[in-house]
């Protein structure tokens, strides 16, 4: 894990809406047929490998968020699997059924690598943050403390309590990453 020194992604409105339209036909496919549809594109950009997060929410919740750190598949293959897991593997919900499907939203947040960081540099809105202590791990995109107006010492307590360790690890010296995330999505008004 280390400092990225990838080209920054920028991803074009249309290429952007065409990965929502994927994790749609994903989604649809597998919940009828229980399988990963194969698509190809040979946009050369979709075809970067990337880390990648897919968000449901359906009425404005959260109906599921699964991701993947490792850059190891194009874009458009991992916001596939990520969006079936976050829609059937997320312990935190029971699988999306067919007949959600027409409520759902979707976010996806395509990220760089890790990188380390100390506490003092974390930028809220810039930097999202993965902590790992004791064998245990927790990640949070970057969006989250932002939309929450959260300070760097609660972005740390809720990064702490989603890894299941304890709030006061700092003089411990725990292992902290951050990473950047290009983040977009629908807005309910935008799903027919």
């Amino acid at each position: 894990m280390m400092e990225n020194n990838q080209q920054k992604l920028e991803l074009t409105e249309s290429q952007k809406k065409t990965l929502i339209a994927i994790v749609h036909k994903t989604l649809r496919s597998y919940l009828e047929t229980g399988k990963l549809q194969k698509i190809e594109k040979n946009d050369p950009l979709l075809k970067q490998k990337c880390g990648a997060f897919v968000t449901l929410h359906r009425f404005g919740n959260l109906r599921g968020c699964i991701g993947h750190i490792q850059a190891d598949m194009p874009i458009y293959k991992i916001i596939q699997e990520m969006a079936i897991s976050a829609a059937t593997l997320d312990p935190r919900f029971q699988a999306v059924t067919i007949d959600e499907l027409k409520d759902i939203t979707v976010e996806i947040s395509l990220i760089s690598p890790l990188f380390k960081i100390s506490v003092d540099q974390i930028k809220i809105g810039v930097h999202g943050l993965m902590v790992i202590y004791k064998g245990r791990r927790g990640l949070l995109l970057p969006r989250v403390p932002a939309e929450r107006n959260w300070d760097v010492k609660t972005y740390l307590d809720n990064l702490c309590l989603k890894a299941g360790i304890p709030t006061d690890i700092w003089d411990d010296d725990p292992e902290l990453y951050a990473f950047t995330a290009i983040e977009f999505g629908e807005r309910e008004q935008d799903i027919k």
